[in-house]
């Protein structure tokens, strides 16, 4: 029986976004805490979020090089089931939450990617984006899917210029355990196409 690829959604802004992303037949939500995003949420505003979703969704808090106190004001109010760092962030640092959390990590060769891999041993899971010199993620650029990993001890997450177009190719090539998309199911910066959302799933089902 083949593995079912998971879909996260990311940059969510709205409760009503949210709502309608999830009636697709999503796995996760992103919510950007990171203030030079277009797509960055208040924690009143992730907290709505948080608290009109379903059971089974997780809600996926998005950082980069964050303060500690900055971290756990957030978790005060706002219930989140992972932290995403996409900064230079050291396994030291994200552990000390108490929470699960992913490590995005941008690729440039294979060869620096499988050592980047083996520096977060406390990471439930690692997100593969594409390498932008200044710039952490969010990108829509595409890397090559050849340099993806063969073999990790830890699931690894899809993204960087992904859409309904090539979701289903990037799945053959790279086997990875879940797909992150932003920009590729949007009309806008932060603003969500259903229609878009809902051909991205059925692309990664196919």
């Amino acid at each position: 029986m083949v593995a079912r690829t998971r879909v996260k959604v990311c940059g969510v802004t709205s409760v009503d976004q949210a709502q309608a992303i999830v009636d697709a037949g999503i796995d996760a939500i992103g919510l950007v805490f990171y203030t030079k995003s277009p797509r960055a949420v208040d924690i009143d505003t992730a907290k709505a979020i948080c608290q009109s979703l379903p059971p089974f969704v997780q809600k996926v808090g998005l950082f980069v090089n964050p303060e500690r106190g900055e971290v756990h004001a957030i978790l005060d109010e706002v219930s989140l089931d992972i932290l995403q760092f996409h900064g230079d962030e050291t396994d030291e640092f994200c552990r000390q939450f108490g929470r699960a959390y992913m490590k995005a990590l941008p690729v440039k060769d294979r060869e620096s990617i499988e050592k980047n891999m083996h520096a977060f041993p406390g990471a439930v899971g690692l997100l593969l984006d594409a390498y932008q010199p200044d710039l952490y993620g969010g990108t829509g650029q595409q890397f090559n899917w050849d340099d993806f990993p063969k073999h990790s001890d830890k699931p690894l997450i899809l993204a960087g210029g992904l859409d309904a177009d090539n979701v289903a190719q990037a799945i053959v090539t790279c086997h990875p355990y879940a797909v992150d998309v932003s920009s590729g199911v949007e009309v806008s910066k932060g603003i969500k196409s259903l229609e878009k959302v809902h051909a991205f799933v059925k692309a990664v089902n196919s």
